[in-house]
């Protein structure tokens, strides 16, 4: 990612998980990472309504729905630019396929 990119991305990642669950997590990646704070917004959507607003709920699994794993690349204005979902939520996209996407924002 360029300095410049850097400057003008976001990352957020959402989670229907309550907030006491983001924080046992976080405490996890943090000892993890040597004491390395994760240097992103961690949001939760509690209940599941913006999740479920796009689908991700995993449908299978009835008795506790879990949302995919999904990467968006959202423009200034709005716009999904780029995404991936992925039913097996071991498979995440790459580094380098998001900072494709963000160069072609950039243009």
């Amino acid at each position: 990612m360029t300095d410049e990119q850097k400057t003008t991305t976001e990352l957020l990642a959402v989670s229907a998980d309550d907030t006491s669950l983001l924080q046992i997590m976080v405490d996890r990646v943090t000892e993890e990472n040597d004491g390395k704070l994760i240097d992103y917004t961690l949001l939760t959507d509690e209940g599941g309504g913006v999740i479920n607003r796009y689908g991700l709920f995993n449908t299978i699994t009835q008795d506790l729905p879990i949302p995919h794993p999904t990467t968006y690349v959202i423009d200034r204005e709005g716009v999904i630019r780029w995404k991936m979902t992925e039913v097996n939520y071991r498979i995440r996209p790459e580094n380098a396929d998001i900072i494709a996407a963000l160069e072609e924002i950039d243009g």
